[in-house]
């Protein structure tokens, strides 16, 4: 699975929720398939328009190893208390900020076979991912929730490699076009 990147319109869209009809051995396959890349990438958590997705769902397997899989998730409770923390995400490589998040989160949600289940007052590296990856069903990034100068360098940044990185595909491209007319003009000279 490619991972979206800041300037790709799905992370910017509020996710349609997940019917349950469609929760069923393909959609599970797409969540061990979006634990993996989340896994390759070093990350901890995974929300489906990171894959291009627009659904609202995501993965994440915190301090706890145990992997949690949360369709239609819905925060019912947050705590009064907050705590600042360094979020990066795997949408905005190489990115850091400190942002401040409540402590604790009660949440309701499906597992990857459909059954509700609710945690209480999730606290720790827990509860933060689970707002993280929540903010990515309506298109929320964390840099939206920290400093408005950081953003702005942030989105400028990323603007910069996309169009760097497609200037390179482009080069690759014509390169390989050039190499292809070559080998045709060669076989057509052979031919004669």
């Amino acid at each position: 699975m490619r991972i979206t990147k800041l300037g790709e319109d799905i992370l910017r869209q509020k996710c349609e929720a997940v019917k349950p009809e469609e929760i069923n051995d393909e959609f599970r396959a797409t969540l061990n398939e979006m634990f993996q890349t989340m896994e390759s990438a070093n990350g901890v958590g995974l929300a489906a328009p990171q894959v291009g997705i627009a659904k609202r769902f995501f993965v994440l397997q915190a301090d706890d190893e145990v992997k949690r899989v949360f369709i239609n998730p819905e925060i019912t409770k947050t705590s009064a208390e907050t705590s600042s923390y360094e979020e990066g995400c795997l949408s905005l490589p190489g990115f850091y900020e400190e942002i401040v998040r409540p402590v604790k989160v009660s949440v309701s949600a499906l597992d990857e076979n459909g059954k509700h289940f609710v945690i209480n007052d999730a606290d720790g590296l827990l509860a933060r991912i689970i707002q993280h990856e929540n903010d990515h069903l309506d298109g929320i990034l964390y840099i939206d929730r920290g400093d408005e100068a950081y953003k702005q360098e942030v989105i400028e940044s990323m603007k910069r490699k996309a169009e760097r990185a497609a200037k390179k595909a482009a080069a690759k491209e014509a390169k390989q076009r050039s190499i292809e007319a070559k080998i045709a003009a060669k076989a057509a000279r052979k031919n004669k």
